[in-house]
């Protein structure tokens, strides 16, 4: 039970540095906002009639939240980076608190500051035109695919935080991912793609997530690549889990001795 509770306190921290600094809110918030804004008022008008019967803004809203996601967890991975060289984890160390919290506060607080990022980017985009056919289940999917989805990422960016030489460089990792979003089904068909990126782009961890949350919701069915979306998140969220508490213990045990 201790455990929880030292996980909710590391958490509650780091969600008081989130609500402080606006330069999260604009970039984890106002920024996806923007994008879907731009793509569908700039370019809509071309690159929506490739999406056939599904209305552009319905088209897009998936990868626009997959975005948001990974907007955010880059500042999960600099703020461990940050608490690493300013030695504050150090004295978390040497106080009565759960050695296991230190790392699930930030996933929480993480996984809690977008997800409620991703509330407000939906109810923008409802505002703009975004209607679903998803039922009350498809939701439900949706939102555990997207828990699911955040968790990964989140303790992904848990690992490069930790490996991570300097602040500017811990959140470098998400570029690579944001990369992925835009070489994948989120803003334009496959077909689109021109032919040398297609065959990537169909076989990325982005595509059958993005790919599933848009049959979720423009559909209401779960569509044929539910499954790999699945694999894909618990995939990288294993991995990265355990890379990610390996080396944490490896770097306290090389400071304590």
């Amino acid at each position: 039970m201790y455990v929880a509770k030292d996980t909710w306190t590391m958490a509650k921290r780091s969600l008081k540095h989130i609500t402080r600094s606006m330069d999260t809110i604009i970039t984890v918030v106002l920024m996806p906002i923007a994008f879907m804004l731009l793509f569908v008022y700039i370019f809509g008008g071309a690159v929506g009639q490739k999406t056939g019967s599904v209305k552009y803004i319905d088209f897009i809203v998936p990868g626009i939240i997959v975005m948001t996601v990974v907007s955010g967890i880059a500042y999960a991975a600099v703020r461990l980076s940050m608490d690493l060289q300013s030695g504050i984890i150090n004295r978390f160390r040497t106080m009565p608190v759960a050695p296991s919290s230190i790392l699930s506060g930030q996933v929480a607080s993480s996984t809690l500051s977008n997800l409620f990022s991703s509330f407000l980017v939906l109810l923008v985009a409802f505002a703009v035109g975004f209607r679903s056919s998803a039922g009350f289940m498809q939701w439900l999917i949706f939102v555990g695919l997207l828990l699911l989805f955040t968790l990964a990422t989140t303790w992904m960016a848990i690992f490069f935080g930790l490996l991570a030489k300097t602040m500017e460089g811990a959140g470098a990792f998400s570029y690579i991912l944001l990369l992925l979003i835009f070489i994948s089904p989120a803003f334009v068909p496959s077909s689109s793609i021109e032919p040398f990126l297609r065959g990537f782009a169909e076989n990325q961890p982005m595509t059958p997530i993005v790919e599933t949350m848009r049959s979720l919701l423009t559909s209401g069915t779960a569509g044929p690549k539910v499954w790999m979306a699945i694999a894909w998140s618990l995939g990288i969220l294993i991995i990265t889990y355990f890379l990610s508490i390996r080396t944490y213990k490896r770097k306290t045990i090389v400071v304590n001795t």
